[in-house]
């Protein structure tokens, strides 16, 4: 059996459309690159069947002569809060353990009806609180990536870091994610892939578990910026099952993508420059700058007052969200229910959240319970609201002087696995440069960019007007372009 593990979303698709090798012997690499890996723990679930049942019907499509879809005969990992129909569907939490949905999720529904096969669930922190992957039920997962000269585990970021390591060691030629406050975008940095998080809308939440209604959005995570574009077209569509879906066509994404930046106006926010960002990332950010002055665009500085508000407001207003979005899970309708003898009512939600959820969902729904409750709303969560619509001012403001903005990634590059379990303030800052874009509900996307002197990637960020992913992905392509990043993870698994 050939191996086409090192294929992407766009060569497989063009690969099995011309003939050139068949869906299946596809999937069967990628189901054996997936059994070799189980070191990594970046799949709950594996589904090798559903991979070679999708991969037989688009052979059987092509050979009758039908039109193939956007990603006939491309497996992928879908992150384990998309519900799929009659494979277990976690969040990665004890509680919704064993939990075989009767529907199917709209994104991943969207996918199958493009052509795509599902290699299986992926490892998440639980209910997609976490940046790091270390709050999964199921165990960390690994980065396929060391430090030169050592053997600690790294961290794959979070909370799509399954999905982020299994693209980037090669058992998976794309996968879904959710980003709420950065979970697409610092794990595709972590890794050296690409990642886009769609304006809010794009994607239907219907059928993800929802961790904060108002921020989380679907997304495509791949190895290049052209398979980003392909998968988030079969993604994207409007969906009269989710009410915050966008009524409006989808682009052709792929189609227009160009790395020609004349004309264009690239914004650079002074207030991205904080104390504690390596110097790394500061020089790769300059770096950027030349990257895309070179494909034409002009660079311009541009101020975002309200940036150093958006971490806090945002750790306001997501567990909120989640505290209201999690108290379904009391042990009364569906998943874990823990009842003791004798236990009333009260004592089997009690007993039942207590069992079921960890100790960082169980931070978040204290956190958010508190800002809601009545005496702290309006001091709190109001008041979070409020710095939310000023961070979305901030950026509106800018696109009168911009097109896009260029910035960092993440802070710093990946950590060692158990190094920040005991400060969550500094795991939280992880975020700082990805919240603002969803409060905002912007598009915004990770390019890998380059490899530090230790030996991890590094990710430039781009953030784009609302529905402009087009902007986003072609700033990515001319990023893409000239940093040449084909790095790629030396095989220990």
């Amino acid at each position: 059996m050939a191996d086409f593990t090192d294929l992407g979303v766009k060569d497989i698709r063009d690969g099995v459309a011309s003939g050139e090798f068949t869906a299946r012997e596809v999937a069967e690499s990628f189901n054996a690159a997936v059994a070799d890996a189980a070191v990594l723990n970046a799949f709950i679930v594996t589904t090798p069947e559903h991979a070679l049942a999708a991969a037989e019907k688009v052979d059987a499509d092509r050979a009758a002569g039908k039109q193939l879809g956007k990603m006939a005969g491309v497996p992928i990992g879908m992150k384990d809060l998309f519900a799929t129909h009659g494979v277990q569907t976690t969040a990665a939490s004890h509680i919704l353990e064993g939990f075989k949905p009767e529907y199917e999720s709209t994104v991943s529904s969207n996918l199958w009806a493009a052509g795509a096969g599902m290699l299986g669930k992926l490892n998440l922190d639980q209910f997609a609180m976490g940046s790091s992957n270390e709050t999964s039920y199921f165990g960390n997962v690994n980065s396929p990536w060391r430090k030169e000269g050592s053997n600690a585990a790294m961290s794959p970021g979070g909370s799509s870091g399954g999905s982020s390591s299994a693209v980037a060691s090669r058992i998976a030629p794309a996968a879904t994610g959710t980003d709420t406050g950065g979970s697409i975008r610092q794990p595709a940095a972590f890794a050296g892939i690409c990642g886009i998080k769609p304006t809010y809308g794009r994607c239907s939440r219907w059928g993800v578990v929802a961790f904060a209604s108002s921020l989380d959005q679907a997304g495509p995570m791949a190895r290049s910026v052209e398979d980003c574009a392909i998968m988030l077209e079969a993604m994207a569509g409007f969906d009269p099952k989710d009410s915050t879906s966008l009524q409006m066509d989808v682009p052709t994404w792929e189609a227009g993508l160009s790395a020609d930046l004349k004309g264009k106006k690239v914004g650079i926010a002074k207030e991205y420059r904080m104390d504690g960002t390596d110097e790394a990332i500061l020089k790769s950010w300059e770096q950027g700058k030349e990257w895309l002055r070179d494909a034409g665009a002009e660079i311009v500085d541009i101020s975002l007052p309200h940036t150093k508000y958006a971490l806090p407001a945002y750790y306001i207003i997501a567990p909120a969200e989640a505290s209201s979005n999690l108290a379904r899970y009391d042990g009364v309708r569906y998943g874990l229910r823990d009842l003791p003898e004798g236990a009333g009512l009260q004592d089997m939600y009690a007993a039942t959240r207590a069992a079921g959820f960890g100790d960082e969902v169980k931070r978040r729904i204290l956190i958010g319970t508190y800002v809601l409750s009545a005496g702290f709303y309006d001091a709190y969560y109001n008041q979070a609201q409020k710095v939310r619509a000023l961070v979305a001012r901030d950026f509106e403001h800018a696109w009168a002087e911009c097109d896009v903005i260029l910035a960092p990634t993440t802070p710093t590059a990946s950590f060692p696995l158990g190094s920040l379990n005991e400060d969550p303030l500094t795991m939280y800052l992880n975020d700082v440069f990805a919240v603002p874009a969803s409060l905002a509900g912007l598009p915004a996307m990770s390019v890998p960019a380059a490899l530090t002197e230790d030996g991890l990637p590094l990710g430039l960020q781009l953030v784009g007007k609302p529905f402009d992913e087009q902007g986003v992905l072609n700033a990515g392509l001319a990023i893409q372009q000239r940093a040449g990043f084909t790095a790629k993870p030396e095989k220990w698994w």
